[in-house]
């Protein structure tokens, strides 16, 4: 004994852990035997634990199909048809299960077990049908789908379809709850002897069956009061805490409640792979069964960003001799938890699945329905609990159905169904390794598990190749997702001159039309001259005041012409401006004006600034001194890389940060609208944002650059009630604010296109836009204030349905969708959007360390010196090259 404990002990940790694990099992295989249960007077039995689970779901939905088990195979050649009834009579007398029912007494469900149950073989003879392939297909179908009545035994249904004399479609239906993938070859088993021993007259070989399915639900039930389920217990308690449900990028709306509507997508894998894989198993200790799922979670971890990763899978639940011979339900399903915070390298991740896998093996006695029953986790009508994706191997060989004088064919047909969000199934023969991938039709398109499956095999060649690859790492993309998603559907160069500043354009402007109408308020309005003029005296007395290049002025007005002029004005002089709200309270005014060191201060009243205000110059917009200058343009060069204005934050993540916006790229901005808008859709442009938000950009400065007519509102909602409300062609809002002039019924004829930004858009609203006959296009725009305004645009169909997509890049701009590690996540898949491209703020305003942190070298593009800025938002990329908006990584509401 000695010498054996110490032959254990230089055994390596893994391989002396799995002994023990084994001799326990052995033990306790030899301690607990299922006894048979007395029969006299009794004809009802309490479930197991799985049969009541599924019960429990027939009574919700007793039409659902989701827990048929279907099987059928072509029969060619001569086929003994009474023999085949006879053998499946036989099979009913030695296996209660068929000739089960189930139903309620006093409340609670009960196994009825009928003493005798007469199969009988249905055959449809479809012989001169036109196509009888097809129709045996539709019948195949028609079958499968067709539900059990619980109450009522047997729950098997046998048919042939005879397309011809000796050419037979064999269908076999059983409800889950009498039977299982076991279950089905122990039937094949025995149906191969049986039919047998019938056409030869011969008596068959088949030994009784030391007990039946009932006696081990009476076991199970009896049992669960023992010390090993407790140990059980508290195991999976321990392992499963604060477990949370996995979320991956889905293609619809998951349904309120759960439906089982699925497809299968197959597959298989190279025999040069399959060899690879087997080799990892070889160096690294470790099952098939654990790379593959090993993989499998890796997949999983970079699809959905979460690192804490569970998945189920199925075990024979046959542990005891007396059960291996039955058939009935005795499935059962463990949840394998891995946890791959800290980008483990792949073949620490497989030590780890390796563990957890040997751990889940030792308690695999506890009944997952019990386990949930236990655990009572938040319920969800939408998704199973505890896990929602499945990973299966099927390893044991497989018996085949041999019926003398008969070849076998396959004749498989998808069931449709998908009881979880995702299943992967592979099979292994040795010889040979293939999969599918099963999946819930109501949440993901084919497409989309098509890529997932590529991606799977992607990732085997990549860590069979080098299996001690960081996860987060491991190439994922194919070399054609690779050149689409970062380079094709980034080419959105565009020529044009981007030395010019935001004011030049406005004096080109000014040169085409002296007298057009250019600002429109309530009070007065201006011509683009006037404007000029009036601009150019307030730039000459900023100039003598000390503004120049880069000059921080803050603007304090109420809107009206005169804040138009004011930036215009601060714009001429060479210096950038900072929009100050009238509305907003001292404290913040203090604390942007210190923080951005603004030196000069135009506005149109009084105010107190406290120690913030005791340096600055402070200049009234109507002042006789500015009205003294010469309205002359000053001729100031400006580079395009100099300051064009500050725009602060909302705070909302910390404190108000200072977004420093060059003309390069603000004028970006301006040619692509340039581009994409008519002098006809610019012609009236409804000024209604706050000058201290950059949708402002948009309407003030495009429209002035291109001849339009800039009509100042308080705010949207005032549209209805302007004096050149009926001028206005284009409205640039917020989705809420376009929803209440809707409502409202404020918009004019005038309205052509509606620019809706800074809010996730609905479909619905825009279906209720385009009713207004007048009105032709509505885009969903969408941009931080770090990249100019707007950064991706969409022009919407009328006929949008959900949430719409933010469409692609504007002209020179570029949009990567990347994980944690920074690498490009597949089509379909979440990441964190990154934008580059000429519209890029210089950075945060005195913040080298915050602009160093969202501001990062440009590792996709091949000059020198590109940057790209970190959103924070979380987006897609739908199949098309659209962007589709989720929302935060943080928990910043943007209102």
């Amino acid at each position: 004994m000695k010498e054996s404990a110490e032959r254990i002990e230089r055994l390596s940790p893994q391989k002396r852990a799995l002994f023990r694990l084994l001799l326990d099992e052995k033990r306790r295989k030899g301690a607990a035997q299922i006894s048979p249960s007395p029969r006299s007077g009794v004809d009802s039995y309490p479930l197991s634990f799985a049969q009541q689970k599924l019960w429990f779901l027939n009574l919700l939905e007793p039409g659902d199909v989701s827990y048929n088990l279907p099987f059928s195979i072509r029969l060619k050649g001569r086929l003994d048809i009474p023999a085949l009834e006879l053998s499946f009579n036989e099979i009913a007398r030695r296996h209660e299960s068929l000739r089960t029912s189930f139903i309620s007494i006093n409340g609670r469900p009960v196994q009825v077990i009928a003493p005798a149950q007469t199969l009988k073989i249905e055959v449809l003879d479809i012989v001169g049908s036109v196509d009888p392939l097809s129709e045996a297909i539709s019948v195949t179908a028609e079958e499968f789908a067709r539900p059990f009545d619980l109450t009522i035994a047997p729950l098997i249904r046998i048919k042939l379809v005879r397309m011809a004399e000796q050419d037979h479609i064999f269908l076999i239906n059983m409800h889950h709850i009498i039977s299982d993938g076991w279950s089905v070859g122990v039937l094949v088993n025995e149906l191969n002897i049986l039919y047998e021993a019938f056409i030869s007259g011969r008596p068959p070989l088949l030994t009784d069956l030391p007990v039946q399915y009932a006696d081990f639900a009476l076991w199970q039930r009896e049992h669960l009061q023992d010390d090993l389920f407790e140990r059980q217990l508290s195991y999976w308690k321990e392992r499963l805490e604060g477990l949370c449900p996995l979320e991956l990028a889905l293609d619809q709306v998951r349904p309120a409640i759960q439906r089982s509507r699925g497809l299968h997508h197959p597959f298989t894998i190279s025999s040069k792979l399959n060899a690879g894989l087997r080799e990892i198993c070889r160096r690294h200790d470790a099952t098939l069964f654990m790379v593959l799922l090993a993989t499998f979670q890796t997949l999983l971890y970079r699809y959905s960003g979460q690192q804490d990763i569970a998945v189920g899978t199925p075990i024979a639940g046959r542990n005891r001799r007396e059960t291996e011979g039955l058939i009935g339900f005795f499935l059962n399903t463990l949840v394998l938890r891995t946890n791959l915070n800290g980008d483990p390298r792949f073949s620490e991740l497989l030590q780890q699945v390796r563990e957890v896998a040997l751990g889940a093996y030792a308690h695999q006695e506890l009944p997952f329905e019990k386990l949930v029953e236990e655990l009572r986790p938040q319920r969800d009508t939408s998704r199973t609990p505890l896990f929602q994706v499945m990973f299966v191997l099927h390893n044991a060989p497989q018996r085949r159905l041999e019926l003398s004088g008969v070849n076998l064919e396959p004749f498989g047909i998808d069931s449709k169904t998908s009881l979880f969000d995702l299943m992967l199934a592979m099979t292994d023969s040795q010889e040979s390794l293939s999969g599918y991938f099963e999946y819930n039709s109501d949440l993901f398109e084919p497409q989309t598990i098509i890529r997932m499956q590529r991606h799977f095999v992607r990732l085997l060649e990549a860590v069979a190749s080098d299996s001690h690859q960081r996860i987060s790492t491991i190439a994922l993309l194919t070399e054609e997702e690779v050149k689409l998603i970062l380079y094709q559907w980034n080419d959105t160069r565009r020529d044009y001159d981007i030395e010019q500043s935001i004011h030049s354009l406005f004096e080109e402007q000014v040169r085409r039309g002296a007298g057009a109408r250019a600002v429109i308020s309530e009070a007065e309005e201006v011509t683009y001259g006037e404007l000029d003029r009036r601009a150019n005296r307030l730039a000459r007395h900023l100039r003598r005041r000390g503004v120049g290049k880069e000059s921080l002025v803050g603007v304090l007005l109420e809107r009206g012409v005169d804040l138009v002029v004011c930036l215009l004005g601060v714009l001429k002089a060479g210096g950038a401006y900072v929009p100050l709200d009238p509305e907003y309270p001292v404290e913040r005014l203090e604390y942007m004006i210190r923080e951005a060191g603004i030196k000069a201060l135009v506005t149109d009243r009084e105010v107190e600034l406290g120690d913030a205000g005791s340096q600055l110059v402070k200049l009234k917009i109507r002042s006789e001194e500015i009205e003294r200058e010469s309205s002359q343009s000053l001729g100031v060069e400006i580079d395009a890389e100099n300051l064009a204005y500050v725009i602060y934050t909302s705070g909302s993540t910390g404190k108000p940060k200072g977004v420093a916006i060059t003309h390069r790229s603000a004028v970006a901005l301006i040619q692509w609208a340039n581009g994409t808008f008519t002098a006809e859709q610019l012609s009236g442009v409804l000024a209604s944002t706050s000058v201290c938000f950059d949708l402002s950009v948009f309407e003030i400065f495009v429209t002035l650059s291109l001849g339009g007519k800039v009509i100042i509102a308080e705010n949207a909602l005032q549209l209805p009630s302007l004096p050149a409300a009926q001028e206005v062609t284009l409205i640039n809002t917020v989705p809420s604010a376009m929803a209440e002039i809707m409502r409202q019924g404020g918009i004019p004829p005038s309205v052509k296109t509606v620019n809706l930004a800074g809010e996730a858009l609905k479909g619905s609203l825009v279906q209720k836009i385009y009713l207004k006959e007048a009105i032709e296009q509505v885009y969903n725009l969408y941009g931080p204030s770090e990249d100019t305004t707007y950064s991706t645009f969409a022009l919407m169909k009328r006929d949008e349905r959900g949430q719409v997509s933010i469409g692609r890049p504007i002209w020179n701009t570029q949009v990567y969708v990347l994980d944690r590690a920074g690498q490009p996540v597949p089509v379909g898949v979440c990441g964190e959007l990154y934008l580059g491209g000429d519209g890029l703020a210089r950075g945060y305003l005195g913040r080298p360390d915050l602009t160093a942190d969202r501001f990062l070298p440009d590792p996709f593009s091949r000059r020198p010196g590109d940057r790209l800025y970190r959103t924070g938002d979380l987006v897609r990329f739908l199949p098309g090259g659209d962007l589709d908006f989720i929302g935060r990584c943080d928990q910043q509401v943007k209102l």
